[in-house]
Parts: structure tokens; C-alpha cells; sequence
């Protein structure tokens, strides 16, 4: 198995390039579906978020309203901060569940992740998609109906994009167009063609970065 893990900030296309990683055969283990089920009614963050937040950020139905709750953590680093706490430990479980069942195959395996550098699994690279925050803002806007008000405010509430890139091994550009994504995504796909697998550098620091 080589299992990399992939970044970036919201709007910076994350999903676009594991999407087509999948195509080429990538498993991909996404940490936003599966944040999304562990907040589910029968997820095992349901109760704890409803303890801590009321009743106020569900649904008439008892699902949760994601709307109320962003309304409220991020414009709040301390609502925010016990919304992590309460997710995080079930997101983090669930990830390594879905990560083990490929171990000792010979799969790419890539974790796609928002908070990619503090998700406690060991990964041979870890790779970010980049893009300008204003161009990630005018995205958010026009494909996805955030207001731009609450899409800067998403943005100041992540890890900056220089901490970000100071970490990365592999940095994919996806400033252009779908065709330009492409081309960059088959660079990646060459590279990590060239990395060993996660049992052979389970300990090692990961490899330098590259293109």
C-alpha cells in the first residue's frame, strides 16, 4: 500500500483532483464523507454535538442543520474548538478503519483531508492543492452559493496557505482551467508511481519535495 494524503484549503479543488486520482485507481479515503457520518443520528459524534450545542443546530427531522452549526463555530475559535474535540477522535477512528483494510496490498491509497497535517496516520507524502484565496473565494461564490462574507470567514478559520505549502511534498496547482488540472494530475500520478510503499517507510520522515 502507498498511502498519501492529500490537502488543501476550502475551494482549493481537493475533490476535483481525488476525483480524478480515483479514475486512475486511487482508493480514496475522504474525511469530509466521513465527517459527515459521524454526525449522522446514529454516528458517534451525534450525541455529543447535541449535548454540547442544543437542539438548535438540527433539522426538524433530527438531522443536523450544518448551516446553523457554521453559523455558529466559525464565527466562534472556542465553538469551534469543541466542535473538533467532540468530531475529531470518531473522524480520526474512522479514517484509520478504511486506511487498514488496503494495508499489506499493493493500492494507492490517497486520504483526502482539509486537516491533513494533524490526522494521526503516518502517510510517505503529503500533497496540497493551491490556489489564490481569492480565487478559492470567487469559487466558493459562484459554484457553491456561499455568501463571500462567509467564505473569507472559512478561510481565516483554516491553516494559512504558507503553513500549508511549507509542509507539502507535492504542490498541485489547480489555478487554471479543468485541462490544466489534468495535465497536473498526471504529473502527480507519475510521481507517486515513484515513492515506496507505507510498510517499507512506516518510520522514515517523508520524501523530499518534488516537481
Amino acid at each position: 500500500m502507498k498511502l498519501v494524503g492529500l490537502g488543501g484549503g476550502i475551494g482549493a479543488g481537493k475533490s476535483s483532483v481525488s476525483a480524478r486520482l480515483a479514475a486512475k485507481g486511487a482508493v480514496v479515503v475522504d474525511a469530509d464523507l466521513i465527517a459527515r457520518w459521524v454526525v449522522q443520528p446514529t454516528g458517534p459524534a451525534y450525541a455529543g454535538l447535541v449535548a454540547c450545542f442544543g437542539t438548535g443546530v438540527l433539522q426538524e427531522d433530527g438531522t443536523l442543520n450544518r448551516a446553523a452549526l457554521a453559523k455558529i463555530v466559525f464565527n466562534d475559535a472556542d465553538a469551534l474548538a469543541d466542535l473538533n474535540k467532540i468530531t475529531h477522535p470518531a473522524i480520526n477512528a474512522e479514517i484509520a478503519r478504511q486506511i487498514e483494510v488496503h494495508r499489506g496490498t499493493d493500492a494507492v491509497v490517497v486520504l483526502d483531508a482539509a486537516r491533513l497535517f494533524i490526522v494521526p496516520v503516518v502517510m510517505i507524502a503529503k500533497m496540497i492543492v493551491d490556489v489564490d484565496p481569492e480565487i478559492a473565494i470567487a469559487r466558493l461564490v459562484a459554484q457553491r452559493g456561499f455568501g463571500e462574507d462567509d467564505a473569507r470567514s472559512r478561510i481565516r478559520n483554516q491553516m494559512s496557505r504558507e503553513e500549508r505549502l511549507s509542509q507539502a511534498d507535492l504542490v498541485i496547482d489547480n489555478s487554471g482551467t479543468p485541462e490544466a488540472l489534468d495535465t497536473e494530475v498526471e504529473r502527480v500520478w507519475t510521481w507517486i508511481a515513484t515513492l515506496s510503499d507505507s510498510e517499507d517507510t512506516a518510520s522514515d520522515p517523508a520524501p523530499a519535495a518534488a516537481g
